[in-house]
């Protein structure tokens, strides 16, 4: 293996606890974790600007064996490559397996994207944005269109299977757990399968470890909140 160290920016129950998920998964605790502020609105400091130029989570600092480094800001760019370079867990399919990588890929991408802007434009709209700026429409919009188009795809997969393709965990099942979990938390992907899947999936110790800073998870920013004045989008 040519990596030598791995440092996560984090904030508890955000885009970043799919990757610390994943990390737990594939190299247990042996990784630096370095937590983000974002009520605080650390993200917009100009030492994180620095890490990450778009104010978010997750960041990645990797160091190499060579000695060079390497900074990832993606998440789902994050996952495709961390399950990538450790084959020998087995949560990605190779390349040689075409059929079952195109599946992986296809939904990997589909959560990071698809999934993602859907989910955020509700938050920010019903929960982050000053109220001069929120558009109550777009939220609507956006949760009729994850009820009537996504969750009837995931629904049907989940319950063919245990897993978001097929019958093994893969690293695409850290992002889109993550990714039902926050449509939960705004009364979507209420049906048993969903349900189910969650359970099944926090039996596992990378699950437990990866959300154990929970609790310090605030779906709306305290009133006050430095990052509801300097929050861009």
């Amino acid at each position: 293996m040519q990596i030598e160290k791995l440092k996560l920016y984090h904030s508890p129950g955000t885009r970043s606890a799919r990757v610390k998920w994943l990390l737990h998964e594939l190299v247990g605790d042996t990784f630096e974790l370095r937590q983000i502020s974002l009520n605080d609105a650390e993200q917009y400091d100009l030492e994180y600007l620095a890490v990450n130029p778009n104010h978010a989570v997750p960041a990645l600092g990797i160091t190499f064996r060579d000695g060079t480094t390497k900074m990832m800001i993606e998440s789902g760019a994050l996952m495709t490559f961390l399950a990538d370079v450790y084959p020998d867990r087995l949560l990605a399919p190779p390349p040689t397996s075409l059929h079952a990588r195109a599946d992986y890929l296809q939904m990997l991408h589909f959560g990071a994207s698809s999934m993602d802007m859907m989910l955020w434009q509700i938050k920010i709209h019903e929960d982050t944005l000053s109220e001069s700026e929120r558009d109550l429409r777009s939220a609507t919009r956006y949760r009729r269109k994850f009820m009537n188009e996504v969750e009837p795809q995931l629904r049907d997969r989940l319950e063919r299977h245990p897993f978001v393709c097929g019958n093994d965990f893969l690293a695409v099942d850290c992002l889109i757990a993550h990714n039902i979990m926050w449509a939960r938390l705004y009364g979507l992907c209420q049906a048993p399968s969903f349900a189910d899947y969650i359970a099944r999936l926090s039996q596992r110790p990378a699950f437990a470890k990866a959300f154990s800073d929970l609790h310090l998870f605030t779906k709306v920013p305290p009133p006050g909140s430095p990052v509801l004045e300097r929050f861009t989008g």
